[in-house]
């Protein structure tokens, strides 16, 4: 019993020296300091937004359009189709995507509307099957809620692809919402939108697919956009003080880097002190 007493001394000896070594390392302030600044940011505009204060967001047309979408539908007594990608459920795109098929379902809920959801993915299923449960007992309309509207497809690229292009022919839907990870088969989906005649909605963060949506979409979630959507819609003060404090984070990084740039052109060229510049420092 001793000589376990003992043995667990000393590795916790160890193990305080080695830790009280790694945080005494004097090369890492600099990444210390902007992960305190981020936080701090972070932490303050989610107080001010849990307080009441009202925090000012760029208005983002593709997911403003939403309503009129679901609109759209319910005049013309046709479904809306959203597609959360192809990608599984640890995919941050598609767990974005989802985000917002929550507040879709709620305005397809409130009008009355069909919403389809094909997915690729067997988790993919079970968690939007829960999401668009959910809003539709928020909004009080249980009783219009069809599970089998959600559907696993398959989880192969291209025959999902043409499984949903099949649907988008035969049913003729009125509107089309693509948020989440696409590849090779985005502009095959959207072409098919567009040539059916519906208003379509999408977003990515592959850039490499974005040019394609551009062209075949009425309105497109560019990037990092897809990832503060979910901020937008719900006006949760902890996604929205999220929001704003990476925001600002991200300006004082901006900031950092042109003053970086003008003081190593200064010290280079016109003999400014080299306590200026930042490298030293990093």
């Amino acid at each position: 019993m001793v000589q376990v007493l003992l043995f667990f001394v000393l590795l916790s000896t160890g193990f305080s020296q080695e830790s009280s070594a790694r945080l005494l390392k004097t090369e890492e302030t600099f990444s210390f300091l902007v992960l305190v600044t981020l936080c701090s940011l972070i932490f303050y505009f989610i107080q001010q937004a849990k307080s009441g204060k009202k925090l000012w967001i760029r208005r983002i047309p593709a997911l403003a359009s939403v309503e009129e979408a679901v609109g759209r539908a319910t005049e013309m007594g046709k479904a809306c189709v959203f597609i959360p990608g192809i990608m599984d459920i640890d995919d941050i795109q598609t767990l974005a995507g989802l985000n917002i098929l929550g507040s879709v379902a709620r305005k397809t809920a409130e009008y009355d509307t069909d919403l389809k959801v094909p997915v690729a993915k067997s988790m993919v299923l079970s968690t939007a099957q829960d999401v668009v449960k959910e809003a539709y007992y928020r909004t009080g309309h249980p009783d219009t809620f069809n599970e089998g509207n959600i559907q696993f497809v398959t989880d192969d690229q291209f025959a999902f692809a043409a499984s949903v292009n099949g649907t988008l022919v035969r049913e003729k839907p009125a509107a089309i919402i693509m948020l989440g990870t696409f590849y090779a088969e985005s502009l095959l989906i959207a072409e098919t939108g567009n040539h059916i005649g519906a208003i379509q909605i999408a977003g990515t963060a592959e850039t490499s697919q974005l040019p394609f949506f551009v062209a075949s979409c009425d309105y497109v979630l560019i990037g990092e956009e897809l990832f503060a959507a979910s901020a937008y819609l719900s006006n949760d003060p902890m996604l929205l003080g999220s929001l704003k404090g990476q925001d600002y984070a991200k300006m004082l990084l901006i900031v950092f880097m042109l003053y970086g740039v003008f003081a190593e052109l200064s010290i280079r060229f016109f003999g400014f002190p080299e306590f200026l510049s930042l490298i030293q420092y990093l």
